[in-house]
Order: C-alpha cells, then sequence, then structure tokens
C-alpha cells in the first residue's frame, strides 16, 4: 500500500504510487481508481490534482523519461569512449525496463503526445537526445545515426521485455546477464554503422 504522505503532497504520493504500481502490474494494471486504493484515499481525491487518468499517466510518464534519462547518462559517463558509453545507455535502458516495467511503452502510451504535456514532451526529448547525440558522435552522417538510435531503442526494449516476459527467465538468465547481452547487442549494431565500419 501507499506510504503515508504530508498534507499538500498528495499530486507526488499519486504519481509515487503510479510508479509502483506499474513496475509490478505493468501498464495494463495501471487504474486511478487503484492508485486511489494503494495511496489510501477516496476515489475522488485523485481527481482534485489530476483532470482524468490521461494527465495522471502523463505526469507518470514524464518521471519515467526523466530517471530513464538520469540512468542514461550516468551509464554513459562512466565511459570515455563514445561506443562503449552509448552501449551502456543501451544496458542501462534495459536495466530500467527490467525494474520498473516502463520505458517507451509508457512515455508513448495513446493519447500522451497532445499538446497539453508539455513537460513530457521535454523529457522525452530530453531522453532521445540523450541517445541521438552520442549516435551521432559515432555515425556517419544524421540519417545513420537516426536509424541506429530507433535500433538501440528497439534492442534494448526487446531485451528488457523478453526478461520480463519469461522467456530469458526460463532459460536461467539473471537480470544483469540480460542487461550484458542487450550492452553486448548495441556494441554490435554500433559497429556496423560507425564510421569506417562494416555497413
Amino acid at each position: 500500500m501507499g506510504g503515508k504522505y504530508h498534507h499538500g503532497d498528495l499530486r507526488a504520493e499519486l504519481v509515487r504510487v503510479s510508479l509502483d504500481l506499474i513496475a509490478e502490474q505493468g501498464l495494463e494494471g495501471f487504474s486511478v481508481a487503484q492508485v486511489a486504493r494503494r495511496a489510501n484515499v477516496s476515489p475522488g481525491a485523485p481527481y482534485r490534482h489530476f483532470a482524468d487518468r490521461e494527465s495522471l499517466l502523463a505526469e507518470v510518464a514524464c518521471h519515467i523519461a526523466c530517471q530513464l534519462a538520469d540512468r542514461v547518462t550516468e551509464a554513459a559517463a562512466e565511459h570515455t569512449d563514445p561506443v562503449d558509453a552509448l552501449a551502456a545507455g543501451a544496458g542501462a535502458y534495459t536495466r530500467y525496463l527490467i525494474e520498473r516495467r516502463a520505458g517507451m511503452n509508457v512515455i508513448y502510451a495513446d493519447g500522451l503526445h497532445s499538446p497539453e504535456h508539455v513537460e513530457l514532451m521535454a523529457q522525452t526529448r530530453r531522453l532521445t537526445d540523450e541517445f541521438l547525440m552520442r549516435c551521432l558522435a559515432v555515425a556517419p552522417d544524421p540519417a545513420t545515426a537516426l536509424e541506429l538510435m530507433e535500433q538501440l531503442f528497439t534492442q534494448a526494449h526487446g531485451y528488457g521485455t523478453f526478461q520480463l516476459d519469461g522467456v530469458f527467465v526460463k532459460h536461467g538468465y539473471s537480470v544483469d546477464l540480460v542487461v550484458k547481452k542487450s550492452t553486448e547487442a548495441a556494441r554490435i549494431a554500433i559497429a556496423g554503422r560507425t564510421v569506417g565500419g562494416p555497413r
């Protein structure tokens, strides 16, 4: 259940509870009613802070994009080589997805990218820019960088999803091993598109 919150902090508590709910049950388990129950408030209380389900989910997605961008930045900062940094960022995405069951699946959930969700759009851009700027640093041209970014996001999300769906679990893979495999797959993808690499 949600922890106690101080008066005036219900908005932040609803976001925190929502993040935990999605981490446990995935996006399909998210509902305003369930969030209210876990936060120990009345079913109508969330609507004093959020107009509807979409508004609450947009704020949650904003936090996810921000947290992911931070994770990617921190992982990349541990490496001086741009290829290693970019691959580490992909691995960081996979780890976050496994831990929180949230990534692009929540950030790009239906209805969230309407113009009123300005902060979500800003944080989404920050996350994609973390990848794009690093892709531009290793790719021969902007078009290739965009293709590489798309491939890295797809692979990183796919590795995390296979773990969450039990595919890798059946093979006895640990989370650390899945992240390692995701990072290595990213490095292979980068090598295929970097300056001087195979095309």
